[in-house]
């Protein structure tokens, strides 16, 4: 790792080796990581089966785990975690790196659960961000892997991570909290020139805001993270540019960030006019340009790419960084990092 500020330090990036090309190699630390989470900790009653098996991986964390062993567990809740764990470790150490193995599963179709891909998204991001002083970047990055609430407030539109609205409080302390539901406890910044320097201490507890009003630095910085991301995992060069109107866009070939983008750009895709409310869902549209050497599908030649995100109806924006990889209008060689 760089002599740079460390951010994200949660996400055990710390624990893992990196291999000749930069890829994230896992190690039995990182795997142990896993095992030491709340849902793997044997609670207080669990039945010596259970016991026994989190005791083994804990020495071993990559010894074979027979079914029988998994089956001879008491509670139900158990054995099913406990599948879950075992089939994601086995995904993770069959690749070569954690960038190959988030790739087969995207390629593939592998279901897992989301809190799990999550956690491979934003691994993958740490490693690709390293060194990165843009706080700006930073946390446009967290979109990719963080569920965010999206407010309108003094004219700007304004996302907070999801996890840091539990509700409303009797006595908030700014009207912004108030609109985004935050208690009156919570402490919310909304990112910006003055208090980008603390980002760094406090990036583990995602509680700064991102202005993403189009124009401003929110949405160029999204924008640079899924450069990067683009150019790690696939070895494409792209340049993504945001665009302020959707007026006289020809969807001739578009990304989707999530599922109320791909029903706006169909829309539009098929000549169809958006209502009011249509175009108050898109959060960002970005014009693609590649570079001279990728391969580009012949249906996609010619014209500009673009890339859409949109929240949806409840101001949730939940972006899939997944269709970056299936999406783009390229014809994949070798990737990066397999």
């Amino acid at each position: 790792m760089s002599g740079s500020r460390d951010f994200w330090l949660s996400c055990g990036h710390h624990l893992l080796d990196r291999s000749p090309d930069g890829g994230l190699v896992a190690t039995d630390e990182f795997l142990k990581a896993y095992l030491a989470r709340p849902e793997m900790v044997p609670p207080e009653g669990a039945c010596e089966a259970e016991r026994a098996l989190h005791q083994a991986l804990l020495a071993h964390p990559r010894q074979p785990v027979e079914p029988w062993r998994i089956a001879a567990i008491a509670d139900a809740d158990a054995r099913e975690n406990w599948e879950l764990m075992i089939e994601w470790r086995d995904h993770l150490v069959g690749y070569a790196t954690l960038e190959a193995a988030y790739l087969a599963i995207v390629r593939h179709g592998r279901k897992f659960p989301r809190i799990f891909l999550d956690q491979l998204v934003q691994v993958i991001l740490r490693n690709i961000l390293d060194g990165c002083e843009d706080a700006f970047v930073l946390r446009a990055a967290e979109l990719l892997f963080r569920s965010q609430r999206l407010t309108s407030y003094e004219g700007s539109l304004i996302a907070a991570d999801e996890e840091a609205v539990p509700g409303s409080s009797a006595k908030p302390l700014s009207p912004l909290v108030a609109m985004l539901g935050l208690s009156a406890a919570t402490e919310l910044d909304v990112l910006n020139e003055d208090n980008a320097g603390t980002y760094w201490d406090r990036s583990d507890s995602f509680d700064m805001a991102l202005d993403l009003t189009a124009g401003r630095r929110g949405l160029t910085a999204l924008g640079v993270v899924v450069t990067c991301w683009v150019r790690h995992l696939l070895a494409i060069d792209v340049k993504i540019d945001p665009v302020t109107e959707l007026h006289d866009v020809n969807l001739t070939w578009y990304v989707s960030l999530d599922a109320n983008a791909t029903r706006i750009g169909d829309a539009l895709w098929n000549g169809d006019e958006l209502d009011e409310t249509a175009r108050g869902l898109v959060v960002g549209l970005y014009r693609l340009t590649f570079a001279d050497d990728v391969e580009i599908v012949e249906q996609a030649r010619g014209a500009p790419a673009y890339m859409i995100a949109a929240m949806s109806i409840d101001r949730t924006l939940r972006l899939k960084p997944q269709n970056l990889i299936t999406g783009l209008p390229v014809r994949h060689g070798t990737e990066a990092l397999n």
